[in-house]
């Protein structure tokens, strides 16, 4: 471990120029490593700061050496460097014989303070950019010469105020022999800088300063031990100090430095202090940073204004042309459209009602504004209509039923405990499968609900099924045995599931022989119940469940839509009913008839046994079908009849678009797809249509066409839409 420098004692050695002496204590190996720093010396400044104060023991006296302070710790930041005669406290050459690059305690060598190690500040020489005891480097302070910024007791560096040599706008301790210029001393003032014996512009010194450098006397950068080679000696000079180099003190005061008591020095850790400038240029660098930041910032915000930034691809052809102005408008019919003339529609018919696969043709065009017949042949032959009887049924629905009328399914209680009677109330449409499942009946009640009301209200362990609502035989006379079978119709009865069908989701499938009795076993299976018989409701019984079907305008439409021959022939026991007739086919033609002759129809040469039109024998002059439509098309209001039959119009299927006619129009007749109205009529060898056309000046024609032809159904179809097509493209006036 090196020797421990301790400070030197004051024996009068500045006085007679002599290097201090040293005292050097060996530290034993058990010793920790401890920093010796001086007491302060004691005595009071002499008044004006002139001449020295001595300790105790007088003036050169060897034997008053300081007393030695122990610190074991390293000093903190902010404490001075030890003064001079000290030794580095690792490595380091002996105090007065500095190695090259390092200075000795009173000459320093350029760059490196005698003692110390390099960096550091050494006892009598200090290397720049660290301060000693008795001169200060700029920008560090030792204790007795500070650094630029820092205050030394001795002589200090501009910008700073040291122990005794403050610098203007910081105190210090007052320098007692020479302070720098703009600065106050006691003494000597040098024109920029005040030493104490000599001052150099810039720094002053103890005896001799060259500028920033030396203890005692610097060479120019570099401190030497009694005169500054300043080269000039700028204001006054100091005792001690010559103008070009070292010799005899000359100046006003000659007399030694004055010690004066200071605080105890403490030693500082050079290494903060280093710190000091790489903070400034981390200051430096963070401001630029952020500088740059503000400029990106802004030039990222011009140049988002600017829209620099927008992707939208640039359109590199010409928009389009604006489309020709159309000006659509929903135009209703009426008797404002040019009327047709019946040589026009003569005209327009002649070639399609020529073609041989219609074989007998009879026909009628009708204009329902005047009531005016402007096309007919053999319009009052009676012929076989099949479906589009179902006109005449229609209309005597509407015309003698409530329209929002409902057909009910009821289930009350028998004469035994646990028996329930289902009774069929006329509604074929009630669905056996679960609610929200369609069927071919749009809204139709379902079985699943009415057994849920039944089974609310207790167990039940037989169930009767009482159709007597309606009578007589379930087939007319002319259905073929094979009609039910092929899915056409089932017997009619007042209680069925889905028409009879054991598909409920298509038209056409095979249909139940027995259909009241289908429906109770369906019933007992969601009961629970075992047994299943036909029976008859008590008079007065109470209702433990209910279910109704559509209104009967919705009835209607879906029967002319689908033309479904159950629903046909329901409907006409109903009109039966409602005018006091027996509910039997007989019955039913029979009411029907009579709403139709009540509301003046003339059903001469009609022969009708059933309302479906299954029957071969029903046979009717297209007359009277021009003569119901046109009534249900009629614009004025003047007929009475025209409201109530008015569903009739809107319950026939559209051409090409839905019901029986979603399939036809094709080909030649695709001109009428959406214009054509119409109800279909198909047996073998039978084939109607009739309904009702927009011509192409915007008049609506009634029309009714009927063939006998033993030509395959397909072409004769087609015939039959290209006469109705023929009317549309008739702009007959």
């Amino acid at each position: 471990m090196p020797d421990e420098p301790s400070w030197p004692t004051v024996d009068g050695d500045e006085t007679a120029h002599e290097p201090p002496t040293v005292q050097v204590r060996r530290p034993r190996p058990a010793d920790q490593p401890t920093t010796r720093m001086p007491t302060p010396p004691s005595g009071v400044p002499r008044p004006g700061g002139a001449g020295p104060v001595r300790r105790p023991g007088g003036e050169g006296s060897a034997g008053a050496a300081e007393p030695i302070t122990e610190r074991e710790t390293p000093p903190a930041r902010g404490e001075v460097a030890p003064s001079p005669g000290q030794r580095p406290e690792a490595g380091g050459a002996p105090a007065n014989a500095p190695e090259p690059g390092r200075g000795g305690p009173h000459a320093g060598e350029p760059g490196r303070g005698g003692g110390a190690e390099p960096g550091r500040g050494g006892p009598g020489g200090v290397e720049p950019g660290r301060g000693g005891r008795h001169a200060g480097e700029p920008g560090r302070g030792g204790p007795q010469g500070p650094e630029a910024g820092r205050g030394g007791p001795y002589g200090s560096e501009p910008a700073r105020g040291g122990a005794q040599d403050p610098e203007p706008g910081r105190g210090g301790h007052g320098g007692p022999q020479g302070p720098e210029a703009g600065r106050g001393g006691p003494h000597t003032a040098g024109t920029g800088h005040g030493t104490p014996t000599a001052g150099d512009p810039g720094r002053g010194g103890a005896h001799g300063e060259e500028p920033a450098r030396g203890p005692h006397g610097g060479e120019a950068g570099r401190g030497a031990p009694r005169g500054a080679d300043v080269g000039t000696d700028v204001g006054a000079g100091a005792p001690g100090v010559e103008a070009a180099g070292g010799g005899p003190a000359t100046g006003a005061h000659a007399e030694e430095p004055t010690v004066e008591p200071t605080a105890k020095p403490e030693r500082f850790r050079p290494a903060d202090e280093i710190e000091e400038r790489p903070r400034k240029r981390r200051r430096l660098l963070l401001v630029g940073v952020l500088a740059l930041v503000v400029v990106l910032a802004g030039g990222a915000v011009v140049t988002w204004q600017a829209g620099w930034l927008d992707t939208a691809p640039v359109p590199t052809t010409a928009a389009p042309a604006p489309p020709a102005p159309v000006s659509p408008a929903l135009k209703g019919v009426g008797p404002d459209a040019p009327a047709p003339t019946a040589a026009g529609i003569a005209a327009a018919l002649r070639g399609p009602a020529g073609n041989g696969v219609l074989g007998t043709l009879t026909g009628v065009v009708v204009d329902p504004a005047t009531g005016t017949a402007l096309w007919k042949q053999g319009e009052t032959t009676p012929l076989t209509p099949a479906s589009t009887i179902k006109n005449l049924v229609a209309a005597a629905a509407l015309l003698s039923l409530d329209h929002t009328a409902q057909l009910s399914t009821k289930v009350v209680q028998g004469d035994q405990p646990g028996t329930v009677v289902l009774v069929g109330g006329g509604d074929p449409t009630l669905s056996s499968l679960p609610p929200g499942r369609p069927t071919v009946y749009p809204g139709a009640a379902t079985l699943d609900d009415l057994a849920a009301q039944v089974a609310a209200r207790g167990p039940v362990t037989k169930v009767l099924f009482d159709v007597s609502r309606y009578r007589g035989d379930g087939l007319a006379p002319g259905w073929a045995p094979e009609d039910v079978p092929d899915g056409y119709v089932s017997p009619i009865e007042p209680l069925m599931l889905d028409g009879g069908r054991q598909d409920p989701t298509t038209l056409d499938n095979p249909r139940t022989p027995t259909p009241g009795a289908t429906a109770a076993n369906a019933l007992a299976a969601r009961l629970g119940a075992a047994s299943v018989a036909a029976g008859t409701a008590p008079a007065g019984a109470q209702v433990l469940g209910e279910v109704k079907s559509a209104p009967v305008d919705q009835l209607v439409e879906n029967m002319m839509q689908i033309s479904d021959n159950v629903l046909a022939e329901t409907m006409a026991r109903e009109v039966a009913l409602a005018k006091g007739m027996e509910p039997t086919f007989a019955g039913a033609v029979q009411a029907v008839r009579a709403v139709l002759t009540e509301h003046g129809f003339d059903l001469a040469g009609a022969e009708v046994f059933d309302a479906s039109g299954l029957s071969v024998n029903d046979k009717l002059p297209a007359r009277l079908l021009g003569d119901i439509l046109s009534a249900a098309a009629r614009f004025d209001g003047s007929d009475p009849r025209t409201a109530k039959l008015r569903p009739l119009l809107t319950a026939l299927p559209v051409a090409g678009g839905s019901g029986t006619l979603a399939g036809r129009f094709q080909g030649a007749g695709a001109a009428g797809k959406g214009w054509v109205r119409a109800k279909t009529g198909t047996l073998t060898g039978v084939n109607s249509l009739a309904g009702v056309v927009v011509d192409a000046d915007g008049r609506l024609l009634v029309f009714a066409f009927m063939s006998l032809s033993t030509s395959e159904a397909t072409p004769v179809r087609g015939a039959l839409d290209e006469l109705a097509v023929a009317l549309r493209g008739c702009g007959c006036a």
